[in-house]
């Protein structure tokens, strides 16, 4: 039998987390342990990977002001916001050829959210063929890719786009 480590995922399975909110801490102390997950501090909003990727990528963009919902950013504050998604979008297709992406926002904790309390949207890349029986048959996701060589790639692209 071949086995497939990820021992990573342990921290999301155990539902382990760190007190307050992982935006507004990567954003006020740049030195947090988290930090190494950004890949972009751009005017207004913060770009990270997601600990815990769909796929390889995965990265979630959240403005700097710590709000649940998005009517509740004033109209710079909003723009900021999608400056930042845009570019997003534009580097992970420039760096990594997607051939889509979904993208989206869980508002609520009953929507899904795993941070309800900070506003951020999903940017997720999408591959033709990237799902197949390992979520369906073992609850599990292969993500070919260390987060740590795709933050290295994507700070790369950012700092030359």
């Amino acid at each position: 039998m071949k086995r497939l480590w990820a021992p990573w995922r342990m921290e999301y399975i155990s539902g382990e987390s760190r007190p307050g909110c992982l935006f507004c801490r990567v954003i006020e102390h740049p030195e947090d342990k988290d930090s190494e997950l950004v890949v972009w501090r751009p005017p207004g909003a913060i770009v990270l990977l997601n600990r815990f990727p769909y796929n390889p990528g995965h990265a979630m963009v959240a403005p700097i002001a710590h709000v649940p919902e998005l009517g509740e950013l004033d109209d710079a504050q909003t723009a900021d916001l999608m400056r930042a998604l845009n570019r997003t979008v534009r580097v992970l297709k420039d760096s990594m050829a997607p051939e889509g992406f979904n993208l989206g926002a869980n508002v609520g904790r009953v929507a899904g959210a795993g941070i309800p309390d900070h506003i951020h949207i999903h940017v997720v890349p999408r591959w033709n063929g990237d799902t197949n029986f390992m979520p369906v048959l073992a609850d599990v996701k292969v993500v070919n890719e260390h987060l740590s060589q795709t933050a290295a790639k994507l700070r790369e692209a950012f700092s030359k786009s």
